[in-house]
């Protein structure tokens, strides 16, 4: 298993080349998750994906105190382990295994090689599928994006004619009011005016003429 365009899984590490690999919780690390994936995971194997898989079974029990080479498969915890793990006498660090399902490297090892690359690829077909969904959402935002813009400039626009509208008629108003109030209330009050002196002058004529009317009576009476 060569590490050919494999990256870290971890978002913020996602441009570095993986080197490990966790078949428990099937993330690539580089080799600074996997520091720290080693402290919080004590009974997960990481596996070197640099490394061909037949390898993955082979080395040494990585427990403390333990320098013996790996022959046992523990099913109950998913882990390699050695003649120690299984031991009978529980103490210093062996026995840990000792009443759990296990069995022979060997009986297992095809099934979890296989189980393995079966892991792998779903793991690369589910990355390329996320690869392809983060490509689509990136178009349908772009294109509701789009869309917004479009939106809000046919608003701007509809808005503006209204105002425009609006004026126009503010306008329009403006012009009646000054029109009824310059040209004709005016005109009426100067033609009201012109026609006072005439009525005025008539009525003063009138009273003259009783005025005089009134004396000649008295004259012929005296």
């Amino acid at each position: 298993m060569e590490n050919k365009n494999k990256k870290c899984s971890s978002k913020e590490h996602e441009e570095i080349d993986a080197i490990y690999y966790c078949q428990k919780c099937q993330v690539y690390m580089c080799n600074k998750c996997e520091n720290f994936h080693s402290k919080l995971f004590q009974s997960h194997q990481s596996y070197n994906i640099d490394k061909n898989i037949n390898d993955i079974f082979t080395g040494f029990c990585k427990e403390k105190k333990h320098s013996i080479i790996l022959e046992y498969f523990c099913k109950t915890h998913n882990q390699l382990c050695c003649a120690a793990c299984i031991s009978k006498i529980k103490g210093k660090g062996n026995g840990l295994h000792k009443d759990c399902d296990v069995c022979f490297i060997e009986d297992i090892k095809e099934i979890k090689k296989n189980k393995l690359k079966s892991n792998i690829k779903l793991l690369e077909d589910l990355s390329n599928r996320l690869e392809d969904s983060i490509k689509q959402i990136k178009i349908i935002y772009e294109k509701i994006n789009k869309n917004k813009e479009e939106l809000k400039l046919k608003i701007q626009k509809i808005f503006t004619r209204i105002r425009n509208t609006i004026n126009a008629r503010e306008d329009n108003l403006l012009l009646e009011v000054d029109k009824y109030y310059n040209e004709i209330f005016f005109e009426k009050i100067i033609i009201e005016s012109e026609k006072l002196p005439n009525e005025i002058k008539i009525s003063l004529e009138r009273g003259k003429m009783i005025e005089k009317d009134w004396k000649d009576e008295n004259k012929y009476a005296l």
